[in-house]
């Protein structure tokens, strides 16, 4: 057995606090029921596989991160969830009801900035709240009350050009949120910002989520940002675009960023480069441990 193989499957040991909390979480009712879902495309070389038999489910008030090589699928898999583009086969139930379109029980962030740039960002907030027949004063309160949550309520009457990126992204949180949605989707929204402001958005974006009854599918590149964010990381792999596997996070809560360099962390960080990158895995020279002696080999040991 390798070296490697023995701290790569350190990420499955779980303390008694983490351990109690996933199974408090997979006590909660299923707000998300993927079954069998797949997607195809058609071009001019043939048939392309965007998503390939997925299916999954998904607690009340869970956080959920996705991630995968370039091109498995993470973006289609959450457009489809929002009701942005429709599967070619297979069943997505929110709240056991099918989802065929876009609705205010889904709330989107993208990455770039989609904030209407002739509107002031409390008028931002309010569009949503009034799209859905809120009173205009109603809507005024309400926009306020998410500005002070996501700690912008003194810039309420700049406009987007006025904002940092992550100002914005606050903002693009704030007025997903407005109308009160069951699920929050999030297409890579910090992949744009600078290290430190990423760092300031995802404890923002944990601080909102332990204050609001709201469950979080949020996509990423980055190992970990989804670690540090996620209960659980679902793995897709290059190949079909399927499942690979499903990741539970052995870190506790509240997370900090001293957590980054602990056992569990880094044990679950590279768990995930195996699984995103195998062909590297296998190929790469080994450090294998033999009758208490480290020694070097070119081939992974079971």
């Amino acid at each position: 057995m390798t070296l490697d193989h023995i701290k790569s499957r350190q990420y499955k040991l779980q303390s008694e606090t983490v351990r109690k909390r996933l199974e408090d979480i997979k006590k909660r009712p299923i707000l998300l029921k993927v079954d069998s879902l797949k997607k195809k495309f058609q071009d001019r070389e043939g048939e392309i596989v965007a998503l390939g038999n997925i299916s999954f489910s998904v607690h009340q008030r869970e956080f959920i991160c996705v991630i995968g090589p370039s091109g498995c699928g993470k973006s289609t898999l959450i457009r489809i969830i929002a009701g942005l583009e429709k599967q070619t086969s297979g069943s997505i139930l929110l709240d056991s009801k099918p989802i065929d379109s876009p609705s205010s029980d889904r709330g989107m962030v993208f990455q770039n900035y989609t904030l209407f740039p002739w509107l002031t960002i409390k008028k931002n907030i309010m569009f949503g709240l009034i799209m859905s027949k809120t009173d205009r004063q109603e809507a005024n309160i309400k926009a306020m009350d998410w500005l002070e949550l996501v700690g912008l309520s003194e810039f309420s009457d700049l406009y987007p050009h006025q904002l940092s990126g992550g100002m914005k992204q606050r903002v693009a949180i704030a007025r997903a949120l407005a109308t009160r949605p069951r699920i929050l989707l999030m297409d890579e929204p910090f992949g744009a910002l600078d290290a430190q402001t990423r760092a300031q958005m995802q404890s923002y974006l944990l601080q909102i989520w332990g204050s609001i009854d709201i469950t979080i599918i949020f996509i990423t590149h980055d190992l970990e940002e989804a670690i540090y964010l996620a209960d659980r990381i679902f793995v897709l792999g290059s190949s079909s675009n399927q499942l690979r596997e499903i990741v539970e996070i052995p870190v506790s809560r509240p997370r900090k960023p001293d957590q980054f360099l602990s056992s569990e962390f880094l044990a679950t960080k590279k768990h995930l480069e195996d699984l995103i990158n195998p062909e590297k895995r296998s190929t790469a020279k080994k450090i294998s441990i033999k009758n208490g002696i480290v020694e070097k080999s070119s081939s992974l040991e079971g």
